[in-house]
């Protein structure tokens, strides 16, 4: 996607912003994704699936006064693109009013010069080298001795290219790309069979992981679940592994969400200011870590990004914030608008992460008499307005400070706030996902078994 592809869909959407105005709108902004990409996945050695798309999609916000309406297409015919304007203003013409909608101001607006993240690899991959990787990455997964049979290998890649404009003056533009390689296997039989996975993905291909290496651990993965035993119910300190300790986190992003705040639906709606984490936890939103997988150099509504510590030594030090919701909280943005093309702005976090601990994972394990370690959670038991959590796990079962036998068919149980407070994290920090966590022990936590 060349940048003069950019430029000229910065005017098309000057265009339709100059006819919503020309209709009656008093403000509007528009945004026009375009996509390529291409899969390939293979299931016991042979091609089961390639898959290559390309498309684009657009989307119009106008607003009269205090309505708005957004109307998307992925036609770009000039008849069509009338025609969407025409709805979009009827549309916002008996839309209730909502008191916070608008554009940003224009004080709060990324300069003219839109930063480089360097989120954009043009390089291309034939379905024979995603073909190649999958295969890779599966063979290698069935190469461990125990594996018995497999769900596939696949890989992907993708290219996209956003525009965004608004009649406050904004115009930016910027491209990513996605490449990735997973696996996922089983091992046992009828009488027990475990299943489990592995994946990598990056905005750049050299920064893969090897895809043999992520077929080994598919496999090792999975054997080392047979033999799963159950336990007792009691109180035990449960760690969680990489795998899943981010997502304890992103219950957090959507506890301190601006719109969740002002709507009183989250556990933390009283609590800014105070301690919520344990003494010396800092969690940070970074949307211009170079690289990052959700990285962005201006938000959904052309307000420039920036670093923002939401958890500071322990203490809640910021909402995740929309200009919506900064006005209904009497507050300022913090440049997190996320933005599709059919649905207004809202607030999200991008590169979501605990920093990490002082304690080796194995120290923070070693500690341990008898615990719990898990390794995937199942299940969404989680309630944003009390805190209260209970989700489905396997693991390992942690006996003298070390991992021993596997464990299945629990379920770990707790309150948010009291598991905040409770946390420690390891040293472990590694950027692989989107929200990323070290390994983290919470002591006190109801483990239900047998």
């Amino acid at each position: 996607m060349a940048e003069s592809n950019l430029a000229a869909d910065l005017d098309i959407l000057d265009a339709l912003i100059a006819d919503a105005m020309r209709a009656g709108a008093s403000a509007a902004d528009a945004i026009l994704v375009r996509g390529v990409s291409g899969s390939a996945s293979v299931r016991l050695g042979a091609l089961e699936e390639i898959e290559r798309s390309e498309g684009s999609d657009l989307g119009l916000r106008v607003l009269i006064g205090k309505r708005q309406a957004i109307v998307s297409t992925s036609d770009r015919k000039p008849e069509t693109l009338a025609l969407l304007v025409q709805r979009a203003i009827d549309m916002a013409r008996i839309a209730p009013e909502d008191p916070y909608c608008g554009l940003a101001d224009q004080d709060e607006l990324a300069s003219a010069e839109i930063a480089d993240l360097d989120l954009s690899d043009d390089r291309e991959l034939s379905p024979e080298a995603l073909q190649e990787l999958a295969a890779t990455a599966e063979d290698a997964a069935r190469a461990i001795d125990g594996v018995t049979n497999s769900e596939g290998g696949s890989a992907g890649c993708s290219h996209t290219s956003i525009a965004l404009a608004a009649s406050n003056g904004f115009r930016g533009s910027y491209r990513s790309s996605s490449f990735s390689v997973s696996a996922v296997v089983l091992a046992g039989d009828e009488s027990g069979m475990e299943r489990d996975y592995e994946y990598t993905s990056a905005h750049h291909f050299a920064d893969l992981e090897d895809a043999a290496t992520i077929g080994k651990r598919a496999g090792t993965r999975t054997v080392a679940r047979l033999g799963a035993r159950k336990v007792k119910s009691a109180a035990f300190p449960v760690v969680f592994d990489p795998r899943v300790s981010n997502s304890l986190v992103g219950h957090l992003a959507g506890a301190v969400s601006g719109r969740a705040v002002a709507r009183g639906t989250s556990f933390l709606k009283d609590r800014m200011g105070e301690a919520v984490f344990a003494q010396g936890i800092n969690i940070i939103d970074d949307p211009r870590r170079i690289r990052g997988l959700r990285s962005k150099p201006f938000d959904g509504e052309g307000i420039e990004t920036r670093e923002l510590e939401i958890i500071r030594d322990g203490v809640l030090a910021s909402w995740v914030m929309d200009t919506a919701a900064a006005r209904q909280l009497g507050l300022h943005t913090t440049g997190h608008a996320s933005r599709g093309t059919s649905a207004p702005p809202s607030p999200g976090t991008t590169n979501l992460y605990m920093a990490a601990g002082e304690l080796t994972p194995e120290q923070l394990i070693g500690e341990i008499d008898s615990g719990f370690y898990v390794t995937e959670l199942i299940g969404m038991g989680v309630d944003g307005i009390t805190g209260d959590y209970s989700r489905g796990a396997t693991g390992f079962w942690i006996d003298n400070g070390e991992k021993t036998y596997p464990v299945s068919e629990v379920t770990i149980a707790g309150n948010l706030k009291d598991m905040f407070l409770n946390m420690t994290p390891a040293s472990d920090l590694e950027f692989r996902y989107g929200t990323n966590a070290p390994t983290l022990r919470i002591d006190g936590m109801m483990v239900a078994g047998s």
